[in-house]
């Protein structure tokens, strides 16, 4: 009997199953572990590619086809016949470029590769039930769908704006020329991220295969004038190495610390019923924080095979110290240190959030925020969970917000009310954190209402009563940051 879900699941998957027994000797399902060798033989591809199709030794149309070859047949070894939804995607906004008229052509790209990304997401609850199985291809289709939107609207900046109208970013990212299929193809499929991601910019990318990438980001950072014209050529073999530990240390928390306390133990009778209101406020935090290992073992592991690449450079810190975080997707002690929700949501899957800015934020012509929120939702997919997660955490930001700009002023006289002050929002901060994001990796409404149920649904009531009583202070347009708590490739680690 034990065996038969093993066989079921297998015969479930669309994808290769050659490592099939490798899955039943370790005990963990076979879409996980196609996904960590398929990380793993990109990591040694990267380095692969880097030293022995380098800029000085290939033409980019080489780079650019190895790089979109190997890329294909990664997506078609974890996914079979499911890859075929990011191939049409692909094929059908690539005509859309070509055809459609500048002014129209990042309205037709956003709504059709959302509108198709959403359709998939819908198939996956009627197919799925809320499960998260091996045939899911949505995490790769959701990577694609961000770098097609982007793309389109950094093509519409390029050709159908002038440049005064544009943010020194958007100026920056600004697209000329409209890429060739093959440039489309590389940058979209390529082996580097077309699992896990993360998102990056066609400028970037190009750069980067053309040999372009680090001297165009020393420049950026006027290195000869700061005096490190006498740095030695960027090397990623450190930061390679640095990612790495941290994946292996994440792997570790996940086989131990996620096992230990799964996010079930929310809807247990002893938590639901029995437990007192601090017992859970601080369980709910401890299960909170074991389920982050996975996106800091995908996301990393995912950073180090760019790095590996040669891809991902930044430029030089202050201290003369070579960069690796231009496509990091997160930034783990800041992350753990915050002390205000904007702190921690900015440093949580970094990339989809410049997404998000790039697209919505910067462009909505009323309530960026909401907006904002809405379409990280939508994004993400389907689940209720998920538009409990973005309708709470659009509370706790205007309450967030609310407090700090009319209390922090009063903690700054002196260093020991600040440190207070630091303590106490920390706090704050990871609990409210714990309690917006629960629903997102509970994904359906009853353990949901459950679990704020048996919270009092505090936070809510909270959040409502400050936004009601204090004053919001209107951000300026040129200092819009999204605040999204989003999660990248979650369903690929899960």
């Amino acid at each position: 009997m034990a065996a038969e879900p093993r066989s079921s699941l297998t015969y479930r998957t669309t994808g290769s199953t050659c490592l099939h027994p490798l899955s039943e000797l370790l005990g963990i399902p076979l879409d996980q572990v196609n996904f960590v060798a398929c990380q793993l033989f990109a990591l040694f591809a990267a380095f692969w590619f880097r030293l022995y199709l380098s800029p000085g030794k290939t033409s980019p149309d080489v780079r650019h086809a190895f790089a979109t070859i190997f890329g294909i047949y990664f997506v078609i070894f974890c996914f079979g016949w499911y890859s075929i939804h990011l191939f049409v995607l692909v094929l059908i906004c690539y005509g859309i470029m070509v055809t459609a008229s500048i002014p129209n052509i990042h309205r037709y790209t956003f709504f059709v590769a959302m509108g198709y990304l959403t359709i998939c997401h819908i198939s996956r609850i009627y197919i799925f039930h809320y499960g998260i199985l091996a045939t899911d291809f949505s995490g790769p289709l959701m990577i694609v769908t961000q770098k097609i939107t982007a793309l389109a609207f950094q093509i519409h900046d390029g050709l159908g704006k002038r440049p005064e109208d544009l943010s020194a970013e958007q100026h920056r990212l600004a697209v000329k020329v409209k890429p060739s299929f093959l440039e489309y193809l590389s940058y979209l499929l390529n082996f580097m991220s077309v699992i896990a991601g993360p998102c990056n910019n066609f400028k970037d990318y190009v750069a980067f295969i053309e040999g372009r990438h680090m001297h165009m980001k020393l420049l950026e950072v006027n290195w000869k004038q700061r005096g490190f014209h006498s740095l030695p050529r960027p090397s990623p073999t450190g930061a390679v190495i640095h990612k790495l530990c941290i994946t292996l240390v994440s792997l570790l928390l996940f086989l131990t610390l996620t096992k230990t306390f799964p996010v079930t133990c929310l809807v247990d009778d002893w938590f639901v019923h029995k437990a007192n209101f601090l017992t859970r406020l601080c369980y709910l935090y401890i299960v909170m924080q074991a389920s982050k290992p996975k996106y800091y073992f995908a996301w990393t592991l995912a950073d180090a095979v760019n790095n590996a690449a040669g891809f991902g450079f930044s430029g030089v810190d202050k201290n003369g110290n070579f960069c690796w975080d231009l496509l990091s997707n997160l930034n783990i002690w800041k992350i753990e240190t915050a002390t205000n929700f904007k702190m921690y949501v900015e440093n949580w899957n970094i990339q989809t959030a410049t997404w998000l800015k790039c697209v919505c934020y910067e462009r909505a012509p009323w309530y960026p925020t909401v907006l904002t929120f809405i379409l990280s939702a939508l994004w993400h997919g389907v689940y209720p969970g998920y538009y409990f997660t973005f309708l709470t955490g659009i509370l706790v930001t205007l309450a967030a917000r609310a407090v700090r700009n009319n209390y922090r002023q009063y903690f700054l006289s002196s260093k020991a009310l600040k440190v207070v002050y630091d303590v106490v929002t920390w706090a704050v901060t990871q609990l409210a954190v714990s309690y917006t994001a629960a629903p997102f990796v509970m994904l359906a409404v009853e353990p949901t209402i459950s679990l704020y149920k048996s919270m009092y649904f505090y936070l809510h009531i909270i959040s409502l009563l400050i936004i009601l009583s204090l004053p919001i202070k209107p951000q300026a347009n040129t200092q819009r940051q999204p605040q999204i708590l989003n999660s990248v490739n979650k369903k690929k680690t899960d």
